[in-house]
């Protein structure tokens, strides 16, 4: 199902996209070029022959360089991998673009931190993808937990991915599926129960690891995440217990083409408006701390 934005009326935010693999083609490329909002005017990636064959479907320019890329956008979106992201993004801020952002900002904390402080200092605005997020049964579900005195919730993040295909990726092979699958959980988590205040993980982030996560009310929520098991389908799951009836998302289920218009849309109209929304940087630099804090144990 696909949802059609409102009307749009003002320009379409100019954005060129850094990476060219699987998820930019599937995703990014394609979200970015459906307007209204938004225009996809150019792609970079380090293989120039993927960059084209990203950027012609949409008659969008294939960059020669990275700084091609900027001098044709005023926001730029990053598909590419954690590393990756947290240098160029530097310099994309530095040049003054809104940045579009993968989650986990960096592959570590001093790293995100770094990327953190130049759009603070740039004064760029900054959205992260967090794709349930978008999602209006999400948000109800959000909307609702909120009202609710929860006791403790257990959630899941478990798939298959890293077994073959096109996410297993060298970085998610090394560093597992708190990097990958933690944020959209920990983000969940946090946002429904209250601020985590301890998060421990025990377990390999390789193969699986579970997460047990206080929160600032008194809640205790256990997050499962693997990326390295057979399953039919990915599982993301987040069950709520309290004086009430257990509240269930199964953000797996979620058609995420519902998704795309509300995050394309709230991403140009921060641009526009200069003002950030809730899921920015921060968010994900927050995030970042606690994956952190949980591989500290």
């Amino acid at each position: 199902m696909t949802t059609t934005s409102p009307t749009w009326n003002r320009a379409p935010v100019r954005v060129g996209l850094v990476g060219a693999g699987p998820w930019a083609r599937a995703v990014h490329a394609r979200v970015l070029a459906a307007g209204p909002e938004t225009l996809l005017t150019s792609v970079w990636a380090r293989r120039p022959e993927a960059a084209r064959e990203t950027a012609a479907p949409y008659g969008a320019n294939a960059a020669a360089t990275f700084e091609e890329l900027l001098a044709d956008c005023e926001a730029v979106a990053f598909s590419v991998p954690p590393s990756v992201q947290a240098e160029l993004a530097v310099r994309a801020a530095e040049a003054g673009k809104a940045l579009l952002l993968e989650k986990p900002l960096a592959l570590d904390l001093a790293a995100a931190r770094r990327l953190v402080d130049a759009i603070d200092a740039s004064g760029v605005v900054s959205q992260l993808v967090l794709t349930n997020r978008y999602h209006p049964a999400t948000r109800r579900f959000l909307a609702k937990a909120r009202t609710l005195d929860v006791s403790g919730a257990r959630s899941c993040g478990v798939s298959g991915a890293f077994l073959g295909g096109d996410f297993a990726t060298p970085w998610r092979l090394e560093h597992g599926a708190l990097l990958d699958l933690g944020p959209h959980l920990l983000d969940l988590l946090d946002a429904a129960l209250g601020p985590i205040v301890r998060v421990r993980g025990a377990g390999d982030p390789r193969r699986w690891l579970e997460l047990t996560c206080e929160h600032e009310g008194g809640a205790v929520s256990q997050a499962s995440l693997s990326g390295s098991v057979e399953v039919e389908r990915g599982i993301v799951r987040v069950e709520l217990f309290g004086r009430h009836p257990e509240l269930v998302l199964d953000a797996g289920a979620l058609d995420h083409e519902e998704s795309w218009p509300v995050l394309r849309r709230e991403f140009a109209t921060a641009v526009r408006s200069g003002r950030p929304e809730a899921l920015d940087a921060h968010r994900g630099l927050y995030l970042q701390s606690l994956i952190a804090r949980a591989l500290d144990g």
